[in-house]
């Protein structure tokens, strides 16, 4: 046994089939260690992190490729974990721009005792599709955020194979993040702008920018364009007040409206300077206006006025509640596992079969299934986990099931803990037929049918994660789509482990990160709640790299959807007194 592999046993040998291998113990220890591990990985402990950090990124000279049209760039910022580059997050796609500012924040834990490798990667991603997979490599930048941090203001050359790519540049900065975890919610107007095309009218978007105590500039927030209109009403957005003002309400911030051109050169319409002191004066409902001032009008012609007045029509401020809030407020976590058992896994007899038992070494699938459960299951006061297969022909008829239950009982199928699971799992390994297709859509279906109901109660009480465990890609894509958009609407977040060798690139389209996941009839995910992994990228690492991995978005989803719900935590005196929890 390696010792990758011997690493991964000290995780599961306790699930093992042979359930004397380790002194009792040293299960406790094991369990004590994953545990913690777990608590840590969804900040149930206090993180041992120094600080939260934001970062902003900017682009200057990016190398014009296409001699008809500039790039469209999007940037993805990585981390090295145990020799590996991990996405972390990626900015929007700016349309048409060769030094593009980017809204997007990435907030990052800064470590002072760990050296946190980054590294930027700057694509240009075609108009007609938001993937990376087919986007042009435009150059790369790394540092550490260490470097980034003591800098405040990190510039670097972009590379490509080793090779400076002409004169494009990469500009970090780095902020602190505040203890004011407050959101504010804006919703802006305008009326009268000014006409910047001969055969149509302007097509304006706002920008807003934070002035820094230095004087630089940082963009908050960049409105979406609205086409053909000089009395627009742009969208209502959120952002967190420590990123429009740092929490200083006087602090200026400025302001400009733009004619927005298809090839990246837009018209300049005009500007305003504001504070959040004075947009809090549409929070009783007022309107708070502003007049767009063009400096360059205003110095040469006499009669000038104004190029429009902005509007603000609403500033609400909204107490953000943290993942910790919901847990110990009494939210659980319900846990669903669902378990590929279609014929390309192997016959389970077969050694090299996905489903092979050994007696002291676990299969990928068990790897899997306890480290993602083992965190899942300390938010569980019950422990008692639902879990399904597909693909299989089961008893009695033996007829092809897409969700049945792993106990084989239709009426409880719930297991008791992990352990439940995996000898629930192995139990039925000799029962089954492996047949097939590979679909997963039922299960998707089944575990929302619960989450619908939890909706209906208008409370924080349980939000649902699914894990699925598969070793191909699915065959029900289009039926997949449209079951986990309707799922986006529901307190539920899907995790995909992909298992074993097969090409898994397909299956990457149903993560939104390459673009927002739409149904067949093109109905948009109303929030991003899958996260699909293969199992080999982290084969020789430790089962905490996976669950932090496949986790790491869970609070943040999980917080989304309440907030966006309007649905608060409860006091944990409401529910103290009758809370028991299984051990």
């Amino acid at each position: 046994m390696s010792d990758d592999d011997y690493q991964w046993s000290l995780g599961c040998v306790f699930l093992s089939c042979s359930k004397d291998v380790t002194p009792t113990h040293s299960k406790t220890r094991i369990m004590s260690n994953i545990y913690e591990s777990a608590a840590t990985t969804l900040g149930l402990f206090n993180s041992p992190c120094l600080a939260k950090v934001e970062l902003r990124v900017t682009c200057k000279g990016i190398s014009d490729r296409d001699a008809l049209s500039k790039p469209d760039p999007c940037v993805l910022i990585k981390m090295q974990s145990h020799g590996q580059w991990l996405e972390v997050d990626r900015t929007e796609v700016i349309r048409s721009s060769i030094s593009p500012t980017f809204s997007k924040v990435f907030t990052l834990d800064f470590y002072f005792e760990e050296v946190q490798r980054l590294r930027y990667e700057l694509y240009d991603i075609s108009s007609s599709h938001n993937g990376i997979k087919e986007a042009d490599f435009l150059g790369a930048m790394e540092c550490t955020l260490g470097q980034i941090v003591s800098q405040r203001k990190l510039c670097k050359p972009l590379l490509k194979q080793g090779s400076t790519v002409g004169k494009s540049l990469m500009m970090v900065t780095a902020e602190e993040l505040t203890g004011n975890d407050d959101y504010v919610e804006l919703s802006f107007s305008a009326r009268k702008l000014d006409d910047k095309d001969f055969f149509s009218k302007s097509d304006p978007f706002l920008e807003i920018f934070r002035i820094s105590d230095d004087s630089s500039l940082q963009l908050v927030h960049r409105t979406e364009t609205v086409m053909n209109n000089l009395n627009p009403v742009w969208k209502t957005f959120k952002t967190s007040l420590n990123s429009l003002c740092s929490g200083d309400h006087d602090r200026p911030l400025k302001c400009t409206v733009w004619d927005w051109d298809s090839n990246g050169k837009h018209d300049f319409i005009g500007e305003f300077q504001a504070t959040f002191k004075e947009m809090r004066g549409a929070m009783d409902g007022r309107q708070v206006q502003w007049e767009c001032i063009n400096p360059k009008y205003k110095t040469k012609k006499k009669n000038y006025k104004n190029s429009g007045i902005v509007i603000l029509n609403q500033c609400k401020i909204i107490k953000m509640h943290s993942f910790l809030d919901y847990i110990m407020g009494g939210c659980q976590i319900q846990f669903t596992v669902a378990i590929d058992f279609t014929a390309s896994n192997g016959d389970p007899h077969n050694s090299c079969s996905l489903h092979y038992i050994h007696p002291y070494q676990p299969n990928e699938y068990l790897k899997a299934l306890v480290a993602v459960g083992e965190i899942c299951q300390d938010y569980d006061s019950d422990k008692m986990f639902p879990a399904f297969g597909f693909g299989a022909r089961i008893p009695p008829d033996f007829k092809v099931s897409h969700d049945f239950p792993v106990n084989f009982n239709e009426e409880n199928p719930e297991c008791a803990g992990i352990q439940g699971v995996v000898e629930a799992y192995q139990n039925c390994l000799p029962k089954i037929q492996l047949y097939g297709p590979t679909n997963i859509a039922p299960i998707i279906q089944e575990v929302a049918s619960s989450a619908s109901q939890e909706m209906h109660t208008k409370e924080a009480m349980e939000y649902f994660i699914l894990l699925i465990l598969t070793d191909g890609v699915i065959t029900d894509m289009a039926d997949t789509r449209e079951a986990i958009v309707q799922a986006s609407h529901l307190p539920m977040s899907i995790i995909i482990v992909g298992v074993g060798s097969a090409d898994f690139s397909d299956m990457q389209m149903l993560d939104g990160d390459d673009g927002i996941l739409r149904s067949p009839k093109g109905e948009p995910c109303l929030r991003d709640i899958v996260q699909f992994v293969p199992f080999r990228n982290f084969k020789h690492g430790s089962p905490a790299e996976l669950a932090k991995t496949v986790l790491a978005e869970v609070p943040n989803q999980v917080v989304d959807y309440y907030n966006n719900k309007g649905i608060k935590p409860k006091v944990p005196s409401e529910f103290e007194s009758s809370r028991t929890f299984a051990v």
